[in-house]
Parts: structure tokens; C-alpha cells; sequence
């Protein structure tokens, strides 16, 4: 659980912050995109730090047939449990398409794409966690 500092009377105090709809999904959406084989899945805890989200979750795919592949996954997978994006963005493309799901935003990046805008150092204060698929 993540947690953040209050100070009284001179003594750090953690306040606990609770799971909410975006971090339960961002777990979700992660092991969507590791269903597809997803590269370097990360999930990024943004609460305490901007109101436009609770997290993002970063992906690479290693072709633009890949990146739609996950994108696709993960947008027919939620769509079927009710959940619909509010806005889709890269599909043209297909070097960053972003699926907003309003308390979790996903980012599928082809690999020069997630090096250009290193999301990770722009959100450098951000809690962060490797997500990893552990079958072989």
C-alpha cells in the first residue's frame, strides 16, 4: 500500500492511500497487455501527485502490428466487462496509442517512441512497479 508523509508535531506520519477503480485496473491492464506480449510493462502510481489520473500503465510492443495487437486486447477485453475508453488516440499511427480509461490511462509505445518521451523521468515522483510475466 502506498502511502504518503504528514508531518505532526516534528514526526513523520505515514497517512495510508487506499486502492481505488484506476490502480485495480491498472493490474488488470497489465496483464492484458503481458497476454500479448507485451515488453517492459510498468505501472505508474500518480495519485498525490496530479488529479487528471490515478496512474498510467506503459507498455512496448515491438512492431506496429504488436502495438495494435495489445491496444485490441486490452480495449475488447474491458469493453466486455462494461468498461469503455472515454478517448482513443494513435490508432493512425500505431507508434503510441493511448486508451483513457479516466482513473487509469494505458500508453502502448513502440520502442523509439517510449525512448523519445520517457514518460518514467517525466513522472520521475511517481510510485512505479515492474510488471512481469512470471509463466515460462
Amino acid at each position: 500500500m502506498n502511502s504518503s508523509a504528514d508531518r505532526t508535531a516534528g514526526h513523520d506520519v505515514a497517512i495510508p492511500v487506499p486502492p481505488t477503480e484506476g490502480m485495480e485496473n491498472a493490474g488488470k491492464i497489465a496483464h492484458l497487455m503481458l497476454e500479448k506480449n507485451a515488453a517492459d510493462v510498468l505501472i505508474m502510481d500518480l495519485r498525490g501527485i496530479t488529479s487528471m489520473t490515478d496512474c498510467f500503465v506503459l507498455a512496448t510492443g515491438s512492431s506496429r502490428a504488436q502495438v495494435k495487437a495489445i491496444a485490441d486486447h486490452v480495449d475488447d477485453s474491458l469493453r466486455k466487462s462494461g468498461a469503455k475508453p472515454y478517448q482513443i488516440e494513435g490508432y493512425t499511427g500505431l507508434a503510441w496509442v493511448i486508451l483513457d480509461y479516466v482513473h487509469v490511462v494505458a500508453h502502448i509505445f513502440m520502442p523509439a517512441e517510449r525512448e523519445y518521451y520517457h514518460l518514467e523521468r517525466l513522472w520521475a515522483d511517481a510510485d512505479m512497479t515492474t510488471v512481469e510475466d512470471h509463466i515460462l
